[in-house]
């Protein structure tokens, strides 16, 4: 059973029942956008997580990826960045981790959080064969991985099955400045080129879709060949890599596998919307993963910034799923500040674009959000932000006598005199 293969037979299961109250959205319409692959509600049969629908005419969600590396190990660590990432608003989680124990932490944090868990499982192919290299791995080793994680219960895998022979021989022969900035990415190039061979995750896609669809997995198609900088994007690696994509998203829904598309990376502002737009289009509608996308580069320490102004007009225009960039992107492993200040970014993102495209809850809270700064209602506007306690930080940093003004401007607020008059 498939989420996807139920709705086209017009079926109503308790997960499409949860996320239509949830979004607040008429439920045989939400049945409908699903059975047409334009919704993906991410939910292993074998796991744990609370039903998240991803897609058309829903909130753009959130995602946070954590995860330890061979030079940082410490599960506590990890967990407790996976739950202040939910605390603050993420709607699912990655774990990208790639040190020796990487199995363990991934277990501890499907247990830690009741939100969709995503992984990438190549990493662990590569983790598995320990001190042989990358290009050493067997097409066993790959599908082994993915196989364990679909028992372990996780909802959605990035796989990059669209990088074939061809693209990588293109590639090789570009002018790209970054070349391959994806880890997944890298390890296929690299294996294909050392062993001469297809890339057994598009070579035997039908065995990616067998098991997908034996444990409802949603595949996230990986864009292992996305723009690394602003002068890569929109190019043609990226785009031929897109065209295997969208093929690949059709054999997917003829098999009843849900499936979303992952996208840049790293873009001018101008070509944002254009990518929304070819991805869509190529992809049949498949909801629209982008990271960032980061609109300029020269931003390190402030990459939640970038990517927040890239991710609102990515999702006003097409995007339906927002995966966070932290303040330590491209600079070190995030800590747990990080992590808030990357979830929070990028709610503020997908609020603007939600705003922007009439969403009723957006709306609703907007609004709330206006009366309770006209009646000068302080716990109400805390109660409505993005970080509650840094409201109330702010507020009670300089105390004033009344309660109906802050230290802004005192007793010449405009709101104040106003209401006086």
């Amino acid at each position: 059973m498939t989420q996807l293969k139920e709705a086209k037979k017009g079926r109503i299961t308790e997960e499409v029942e949860i996320v239509a109250k949830n979004e607040n959205i008429d439920i045989n319409k939400l049945k409908n956008l699903i059975a047409k692959g334009k919704v993906v509600i991410p939910k292993n049969i074998n796991g744990i997580s609370e039903p998240c629908g991803i897609g058309q005419k829903l909130r753009t969600k959130i995602n946070a990826n954590i995860g330890s590396s061979s030079k940082m190990e410490d599960i506590n660590f990890e967990v407790e960045k996976a739950k202040t990432s939910v605390e603050f608003g993420a709607d699912a989680v990655m774990d990208l981790s790639t040190g020796p124990k990487l199995n363990e932490f991934r277990k501890k944090i499907i247990e830690s959080v009741n939100v969709p868990i995503g992984t990438v499982p190549i990493y662990e192919a590569g983790v598995a064969i320990n001190k042989k290299g990358i290009v050493d791995m067997s097409e066993d080793d790959i599908f082994k991985a993915i196989e364990n994680q679909a028992k372990e219960g996780i909802d959605f895998m990035t796989l990059h099955c669209g990088i074939n022979q061809d693209v990588v021989e293109k590639l090789r022969n570009s002018d790209r400045i970054m070349g391959i900035v994806s880890r997944g990415g890298t390890f296929l190039a690299s294996w294909i080129i050392h062993n001469n061979q297809e890339n057994p995750l598009y070579e035997n896609y039908d065995y990616v879709l067998e098991i997908a669809n034996e444990n409802d997995i949603t595949l996230s198609l990986g864009d292992g060949l996305r723009p690394g900088c602003l002068s890569d994007g929109t190019d043609i690696s990226q785009i031929q890599e897109l065209v295997n994509l969208g093929t690949l998203v059709k054999r997917a829904h003829e098999a009843n596998v849900q499936v979303m598309v992952e996208g840049p990376g790293h873009l001018p502002m101008n070509q944002i919307a254009s990518n929304m737009q070819i991805q869509k289009t190529l992809c049949h509608g498949a909801p629209f993963y982008v990271l960032g996308p980061i609109v300029t580069d020269l931003a390190p320490g402030y990459d939640h910034i970038t990517s927040a102004i890239g991710g609102a007009i990515a999702a006003q225009n097409g995007a339906d799923f927002l995966c966070y960039v932290t303040p330590a992107e491209h600079l070190s492993l995030p800590n747990l500040e990080d992590v808030k200040e990357g979830v929070i970014a990028s709610k503020i993102a997908a609020q603007a674009a939600d705003v922007a495209l009439g969403l009723e809850s957006a709306w609703t809270n907007e609004l709330a959000m206006s009366n309770a700064r006209r009646n000068f209602d302080w716990e109400k506007q805390f109660e409505l932000s993005f970080d509650k306690e840094k409201c109330k930080k702010y507020r009670e940093s300089s105390p004033l006598d009344e309660d109906e003004m802050c230290s802004m401007c005192g007793e010449y607020c405009a709101i104040r005199i106003a209401k006086d008059l």
